[in-house]
This record gives structure tokens, C-alpha cells and sequence, in this order.
């Protein structure tokens, strides 16, 4: 199937479902690490084996300082977010827990709770988001004797507005609650501390702003807190015990690391400290912010979320009247090649509270490789499919 233009000459504002496209120089660097190192890591013994282990704990370490964590090896690989999440959450919630979670979660925290509390009985209250922020009081409200877990989407991956982490970790530390952080908008953007703000474990992927590929991620877990492995398998140590190894990282790794992901993950870092993660985010933002700004103006278009641009990610969605948004998407993409997310963005929580559900709404959000044109160009084909030209 031929694709509809040239890939070269499409807008890209998707960025919250994966940053594309990838700086080049992270892509190149990281298939000539994998061309010369790609082996099993941690198998043998021989010197290219051990490189290969090496680059790997490398990428546990920048990992791990970037979170603000104390302890590399319990910085453990996954496929992705919710991969981690499904890790972190039926490693962790037992028969009859509490749990406390939000309306702006994604279906990665929202499904594995529902399962639970059909397979273990465990009973899931989600905390509403006026304006897109999650107050902390109103999850400390909700503090219960049994109350085992907290989960909070850092970023939403549908509004963008940035949740006050570190107080309500704060709360859930007082109170010797586990909390749960999905960094999966956040990590690479915005700072992350988990020893400040009170984090017990974090879930992360590799592919949106920590500008990895796809197929990799993993989680933080902090010393002390130990979450029960639910996948058994190899890990090429100590073979001949007969169950899963109770040590980090092999107590939440199975089998065969994406040493391919690994690797990307490895350079790409290298792409962000050079430029500073700050600079980055406020280069996006700035993009963002004349988006934002130029879609207000139209007639006919409704932003949803907040418009401030305080504890923000670039990302919004909003609505055309008169418009089905997965319509609105169609003409983006057929008549102004402009890829954008439509529908409820896997987070139908949220849209149920902005009454957005079940059609959802359209998504532009803003990455490392957008240009203000960009920004200027949505806006005209926004503008052009509100007055039905």
C-alpha cells in the first residue's frame, strides 16, 4: 500500500503517541552500537558478551540519575509503559487492596485495575481533574485503612496539563501508601526526581520524549519497596535455580533485552544532555503556545483542558462544531498532510468528565523535530475545515 504523500512532506503532531521523526543522529548511533554489540548480554563471558552487558548497565545508570534514583540495578526493562505498568501494578496490588487512580489515566493503569478488581476483589476509586489538575487533598480524602496503591499519570497524554507529583507522593508517604507514577509523557521533558518527590516506583517508555525506539521501556523502583514478580523465565544467571531470582533486575526481567532499544536509549540521552532537557521543553512550548493560541481565534473550534501554559506539555485537543473529530482527522491528514491523534486517546476517563466521549476529540501535540511553521501551517488547515472550504 502506497502512503497517501510523500513522508517527507507531512506535518508531523502526534509526538504524545511517539516522537518521530527520531534525530538522525540517534538513530545512526545506536544501529552501529547494535551492529558491532548486538549479542545476548549477560550469557557468556566472552569479550563482546561482556561489552554488550556493559552498554546495558550504562543505559541503568543514565536512567537511573535521570529519575533521581540511588540504585542502577533496580532500574529493570520492559517492552514499554504498559508493560511497566501491568509490572508495577499486579506486582504490587493484593486481594481485598484499596487502590486510588485518576480520571486522566491511560488504558495501561485503567484496564490492569479493572481486571483486579475482578480477579482479587481489590476495590479502584478514581479521583476526578478540575481543569485538568488533580488536587492532593482529594486523593488524601480518599485514604482508606486498606488503601495499598496510588497511581497518577505524570503528563496526560490527551490535555497535557502536568500533575503536582511530589505533593501528593508527600501524602502517600505519611501515610506508608505506595505510590505509582506513569512518567510515560514526562520522562525526558520534565524533571523527575523520585527520592524528592516521594515516588516508590515509575513507569516509563523508551519512544516518546526519551526519544528512543519503539519496544522499550521498564520501571524505577525505589530501595525498600519490593514489588512481586508475576513473569518467570531466564535471565542467564544462576541457572540451575529452579524458581525467578528475588534480586534487581532479574526479579522484574525476563528472558532476552532489547538491546536494540537499549542502545537508542543509550545515545539518545547523549542528544538530550547536550541540549538540556529545559531548553528542549521550552522550545516545544513555545511552538505549542502559538498553535494553541492560533486555534482559540478560529470560530467553531473548542479547546478542551486548560489553555494556561504553567505545568503544561504541548499537547491539546480539541473539537470543530458541526465536525465528527475522526472527520476532522481524515481532512488533516488527506488534504493537508497533517498527521494528528483522534478518538478518546486510549484515556476515555477524561473525556467522559470534559463530555468529549464517545466520538473524542482531535490531538496536535508538538515534538523535538516541529518547527513554528508547523505550528502556522495546523492552524490555517484548522481554520480552512472550520469555514468548510
Amino acid at each position: 500500500m502506497e502512503p497517501a504523500a510523500d513522508l517527507q512532506s507531512i506535518i508531523y503532531l502526534d509526538n504524545a503517541a511517539t516522537v518521530y521523526p527520531k534525530p538522525e543522529i540517534i538513530c545512526e548511533q545506536a544501529m552501529d552500537l547494535f551492529r558491532r554489540y548486538g549479542v545476548n548480554p549477560g550469557r557468556s563471558g566472552y569479550d563482546l558478551c561482556l561489552v554488550g552487558g556493559d552498554l546495558v548497565e550504562q543505559t541503568r545508570k543514565r536512567l537511573t540519575s535521570l529519575f533521581g534514583g540511588r540504585s542502577p540495578e533496580r532500574l529493570c526493562f520492559a517492552y514499554n509503559a504498559s508493560d511497566a505498568l501491568n509490572i508495577l501494578i499486579q506486582g504490587i496490588v493484593r486481594e481485598g487492596d484499596h487502590v486510588i487512580s485518576t480520571v486522566l489515566e491511560h488504558n495501561s493503569v485503567i484496564r490492569p485495575l479493572n481486571h483486579l478488581v475482578d480477579l482479587k476483589h481489590a476495590s479502584v476509586e478514581w479521583v476526578g481533574a478540575a481543569g485538568g489538575y488533580v488536587d492532593p487533598a482529594d486523593v488524601a480524602r480518599r485514604f482508606r485503612k486498606d488503601t495499598r496503591l496510588v497511581v497518577v499519570n505524570h503528563g496526560s497524554n490527551v490535555i497535557g496539563t502536568v500533575q503536582p507529583i511530589g505533593e501528593i507522593g508527600r501524602l502517600c508517604r505519611e501515610r506508608g501508601v505506595l505510590f505509582v507514577v506513569d512518567v510515560a509523557q514526562t520522562a525526558g521533558i520534565v524533571p523527575i526526581d523520585v527520592e524528592a518527590m516521594c515516588i516508590d516506583a515509575l513507569a516509563f517508555t523508551g519512544h516518546k520524549s526519551l526519544l528512543g525506539p519503539t519496544g522499550i521501556g521498564g520501571v524505577y523502583v525505589r530501595d525498600g519497596v519490593d514489588v512481586r514478580p508475576t513473569r518467570f523465565g531466564g535471565t542467564g544467571v544462576r541457572s540451575a535455580h529452579p524458581y525467578h531470582l528475588e534480586e534487581y533486575p532479574y526479579r522484574l526481567e525476563v528472558g532476552t533485552l532489547n538491546v536494540l532499544g537499549i542502545c537508542g536509549l543509550l545515545k539518545a540521552q547523549d542528544w538530550i544532555e547536550e541540549r538540556g532537557m529545559g531548553s528542549i521543553h521550552h522550545r516545544e512550548m513555545e511552538i505549542f503556545a502559538r498553535l494553541q493560541d492560533g486555534l482559540a481565534g478560529i470560530d467553531g473550534v473548542t479547546l478542551h483542558g486548560t489553555t494556561s501554559l504553567e505545568h503544561r506539555l504541548p499537547v491539546l485537543s480539541f473539537t470543530v462544531r458541526g465536525l465528527d473529530a475522526s472527520d476532522v482527522g481524515t481532512m488533516l491528514d488527506v488534504d493537508h498532510s497533517i498527521a494528528a491523534r483522534t478518538g478518546l486517546e486510549c484515556a476515555p476517563l477524561i473525556h467522559d468528565q470534559m463530555g468529549t466521549s464517545p466520538r473524542g476529540t482531535v490531538r496536535f501535540s508538538v515534538g523535538p523535530m516541529n518547527v513554528m511553521e508547523h505550528a502556522d501551517a495546523a492552524v490555517e488547515a484548522v481554520g480552512e475545515i472550520a469555514r468548510g472550504r
